[in-house]
């Protein structure tokens, strides 16, 4: 009998058959619990891939926040997440029930670049265990004193000595740029800097560089939402998991240098603090050679991409403004001269200067979703059901281009954070996130950028390439960083 019903059933029956099974459960599996956000109509299997603009995620989201509101619900694939919008609901998740939206989310590309074991993407008890511990030693090497200003300093003397070496002529400021703040960090890291003409470090650099902005690829994008078919198809993906094998050997290479020659009592930098901690108890879960890897790989992409990348959109701004730059610089000339370099006490005398240095961030928006949360148990937010597990997206976009917050929120204007000629911060300003998990490294970037910006501008006018017009094109990787440009750094 049942071989004879399996001879009547025809092949198309049967995928026919197999694709509702297959819909009904794609269903089952999806659909939004009671009192969810409000989401937009959904495809099975792909969610609502078909909505966004892999170039620019920012429109998409914008469209429909103005559809829906400041908080809605979105599928990509099998992954599910609300977005949530405007000050009120971004410090309702990050702050005010920031204990119930603290952990990341499992993202299958980020598992490769910032491992669960780390400082970005590790949760309870060991993220709490690790970032105690980085702030603490990071602060005993000089974070917030004047001797890791000494180092900022150094390194900006060294920066713009090799943009005079240019002598005027145009150049692509990427590499410079970014090996001066990655030595920044290298130096608490490892205790030494790169020379920039380091070839073996700049090709660390560029690894760097190229798997954050194929984190933004379209191939990567369907990895975290498709991964168990896509670990099979080549793409962007794929390089960034040979980078990361990569950048993981480089960083053994710096540990087991540590090791050959580490004194205990005697801790040189971040390694050698960490190894003491491991010596400590052997048998500890939470401080392992594996986590010292982790945690350095991220404090080298944390404190490189997103100043690096914030510094070539304030050179790129400058020379798209020249008289916001014409400025900036006559300030610089006032309250600092030319005979000694800029120091971090300048910023309170140097109020346009410092406004400049905001709007960059502010219209660079180099983070413009946060780095994702995850719900840690079932909440509610604006009324609205969380299930436990759903990730959370808070768009700082939609801060820092706030229509009714800022004057001019799509235009450069330093004017945002001035107040009768004196610096003032708007509360929207928040590139660095807010709440428990807002970025560590807050206090470094700010001084960085401070002293970076107003040592180049002290020294140099940037223009355009002759016959060139300069655009602000941007890729979206890690951070949003301009597209490669070229530029002339006239000494002034």
């Amino acid at each position: 009998m049942l071989h004879f019903l399996w001879d009547s059933v025809s092949l198309q029956t049967v995928l026919i058959f197999l694709f509702v099974f297959l819909l009904i459960a794609d269903y089952m599996k999806n659909r939004n619990p009671k009192n969810f956000p409000p989401t937009p109509f959904r495809l099975p299997f792909l969610g609502h891939i078909y909505l966004l603009d892999f170039k620019d995620p920012a429109v998409t989201v914008e469209k429909l926040s103005k559809r829906y509101g400041d908080i809605f619900g979105m599928h990509m694939g099998s992954m599910k997440f609300v977005i949530v919008n405007g000050m009120r609901l971004v410090k309702e998740v990050l702050v005010n029930q920031g204990d119930k939206f603290l952990d990341r989310p499992d993202i299958p590309v980020d598992e490769e670049v910032f491992s669960k074991i780390g400082l970005i993407s590790s949760n309870g008890h060991l993220w709490k265990a690790q970032r105690r511990f980085t702030l603490s030693t990071l602060r005993n090497f000089g974070l917030g004193k004047r001797s890791l200003e000494e180092r900022i300093q150094e390194e900006c003397h060294y920066l713009v000595d090799a943009f005079r070496d240019e002598q005027g002529k145009p150049f692509n400021p990427q590499l410079k740029v970014t090996n001066a703040v990655s030595n920044v960090i290298c130096s608490l890291i490892f205790g030494n800097r790169f020379e920039y003409h380091d070839e073996d470090f700049q090709s660390l650099l560029k690894l760097m560089y190229d798997t954050a902005v194929l984190h933004g690829a379209v191939t990567t994008q369907l990895y975290n939402n498709f991964p168990s078919i896509m670990k099979y198809v080549p793409g962007a993906h794929q390089t960034i998991f040979k980078n990361c094998r990569l950048l993981k050997n480089f960083m053994q290479e710096q540990i087991n240098k540590h090791k050959e020659d580490w004194n205990p009592s005697e801790s040189r930098d971040y390694i050698d603090s960490y190894l003491l901690e491991i010596s400590k108890d052997r048998d500890s879960d939470t401080f392992q050679e594996e986590h010292l890897m982790a945690c350095t790989l991220d404090l080298m992409f944390a404190g490189t991409e997103t100043t690096s990348s914030t510094l070539r959109w304030a050179l790129l701004f400058m020379a798209t403004h020249p008289e916001i730059q014409a400025r900036v610089q006559a300030e610089i000339d006032a309250v600092i001269g030319q005979a000694r370099p800029p120091a971090l006490e300048d910023r309170n005398n140097l109020h346009y200067t410092n406004a400049v240095i905001h709007e960059v961030q502010r219209k660079g928006n180099v983070i413009p979703f946060n780095a994702p949360r995850m719900a840690t148990e079932d909440a509610y937010v604006d009324g609205y059901y969380i299930p436990k597990g759903t990730l959370i997206v808070a768009n700082l976009t939609s801060l820092l281009l706030d229509k009714n917050e800022w004057k001019t929120p799509d235009t450069f204007n330093p004017e945002h954070f001035l107040k009768d000629g004196k610096f003032w911060k708007n509360e929207y300003f928040q590139p660095f996130s807010m709440g428990k998990r807002a970025c560590l490294g807050e206090l470094l970037a700010r001084s960085e950028l401070f002293l970076f910006f107003t040592s180049l501008l002290q020294k140099f006018t940037f223009q355009a390439p002759p016959d060139t017009t300069l655009n602000l094109q941007f890729t979206i990787g890690i951070a949003v960083a301009p597209k490669p440009y070229k530029i002339c750094a006239v000494p002034r």
